[in-house]
């Protein structure tokens, strides 16, 4: 098969479009013809200068196909199915060889482009928002980077339980696109300072969740944002900023709640992730919730898409097809 594979970390430039074996579909998994690639930060982050568990390294989290083996363990697909996968790595390329348990089936209506988007976005976001933020109707959450995919997703997940919603982004062009997807208020952080405008349009009360996905001095930042009991979730560092050094005393006065985020971790070990990306999935069939996708880039064009990310200019997800 093809692949997009680099033999050492680095900028978008260590990329190379490859023949490399085809993997074969594990006992309990499935190998699937791939037909789209959500890049996601994380799939950045690790070409930039992640571990490499192979050389030449495949990567990438998430991926939509069709199923074209399984394995003999398998009972929920088939082959001929269409389907989403995740995985720590392995999506940049034509196969791709995954879990039954990380899969879930596309449902019918909806497109595998859109679907390729949903899982990590999606399921991070509900993650952040509920099970760790606890976020209640009449709530105010904010959330960083609101352009960005798992941003999207937090903005139409918050506005429909029932929060106001404020968001950060990099342009005023970027928060009014936002607005058509539930946003109250946004921010730009390039002209302004995020503390300020939050105490601003909260009447110096703050916000009561943050999904954080900028990490470095952007966590602290976060955290002067959050009221009386606030919950910030950590769920990445997409602002590149370095380590994210906190003061934990800094919590003590507002009793406030600082935890961090792996979505990975939940669909192993939580009872609850697995089922509400379903449940999600159905949603965005029905279009109650709303998949944003920027641009496509062939495979072999994956040196250019990872470097328009990187780029901060993205609304929203960008896919490579095989």
């Amino acid at each position: 098969m093809k692949a997009a594979v680099y033999y050492e970390t680095g900028g978008p430039e260590v990329f190379r479009y490859e023949e490399i074996p085809d993997p074969v579909a594990p006992d309990d998994g499935v190998l699937v013809k791939v037909e789209a690639i959500s890049v996601e930060g994380g799939d950045t982050l690790h070409r930039s200068g992640g571990e490499m568990g192979a050389v030449p390294t495949v990567v990438g989290y998430q991926c939509a196909g069709t199923v074209v083996s399984v394995g003999a363990r398998v009972s929920g697909l088939a082959p001929g199915d269409r389907v989403i996968t995740v995985g720590l790595d392995g999506s940049h390329a034509e196969l791709r060889a995954a879990p039954e348990a990380f899969c879930w089936k596309i449902p019918d209506g909806l497109s595998t482009e859109e679907a390729a988007c949903v899982p990590v976005a999606f399921g991070t976001a509900h993650d952040c928002l509920f099970e760790f933020g606890r976020l209640a109707p009449g709530e105010t959450v904010l959330v960083q980077a609101g352009a960005s995919g798992v941003g999207i997703a937090a903005i139409q997940l918050a506005k429909r339980a029932g929060a106001r919603v404020l968001a950060t982004a990099s342009s005023d062009t970027k928060l009014e696109r936002l607005r058509e997807l539930g946003l109250d208020d946004g921010i730009n952080y390039s002209v302004r300072k995020v503390a300020e405008e939050v105490f601003m349009l909260t009447e110096g009360r703050g916000v009561d969740v943050v999904v954080e996905s900028v990490g470095g001095p952007g966590l602290a930042q976060s955290l002067e944002c959050l009221a009386y009991k606030g919950r910030c979730v950590s769920l990445g560092d997409a602002g590149r900023g370095g380590p994210a050094l906190v003061d934990v005393s800094t919590l003590r006065p507002k009793n406030l709640t600082l935890c961090g985020y792996f979505m990975g971790a939940e669909l192993l070990l939580g009872p609850n992730t697995y089922g509400a990306i379903a449940s999600i999935l159905n949603d965005v069939a029905a279009r109650s919730l709303r998949v944003v996708i920027d641009r496509t880039y062939p495979l072999e064009q994956a040196e250019e898409a990872h470097r328009f990310i990187e780029s901060r200019q993205a609304f929203g997800r960008v896919l490579l097809v095989p």
